[in-house]
């Protein structure tokens, strides 16, 4: 999911709608990132004025309170979607969409591993760093995290597992 959007940040384009809907198992273990119909490309003015883009679930807190995103808005969606990976849930809930959107732009991300005992701490970082409220204080693009991502993997012994291709 880092090298598709890595390569969209490197094009100069913006997702907006990171989610795990959008995220493409093909038959041969390829991922893919599909659905760019949010997508703009970075130079471009983002603003959507009162109307939110993107999912709720996975809005980036400057897509609420500012209407404007670029690559580092992909990287909180990806943060959220990380936490959901490890946690079995979203971090916000709420009856209403603009309550989730309202989590999103007040309250900071809990770590996973208060759901979830057995996620490391290095996890729980990476986490935290994507989904800072402030842009600036998250990774400038999806280039960034994979070497972080390496590190842990190192760090905690952990071997990716190549997939291979579906029968």
């Amino acid at each position: 999911i880092l090298s598709g959007l890595a390569a969209a940040h490197r094009a100069g384009i913006v997702h907006r709608d990171v989610k795990p809907e959008n995220v493409l198992l093909a038959e041969d273990g390829r991922i893919k990132i599909g659905d760019f119909g949010l997508a703009r490309a970075t130079t471009a003015n983002t603003a959507t004025g009162a109307q939110l883009l993107g999912t709720i679930a996975y809005l980036a807190p400057e897509l609420v309170t500012r209407g404007m995103a670029d690559a580092r808005s992909d990287i909180y969606s990806l943060g959220i979607m990380l936490y959901e990976m490890l946690v079995g849930e979203q971090p916000y809930k709420g009856e209403q969409p603009m309550q989730i959107a309202f989590q999103h732009a007040t309250d900071s991300v809990p770590r996973p591993s208060v759901k979830n005992p057995g996620v490391p701490e290095q996890l729980d970082e990476l986490v935290l760093w994507a989904t800072e409220k402030s842009p600036d204080d998250r990774p400038t693009d999806a280039a960034v995290m994979p070497d972080r991502l390496r590190e842990i993997e190192r760090a905690l012994g952990i071997a990716p597992q190549v997939a291979r291709p579906l029968s």
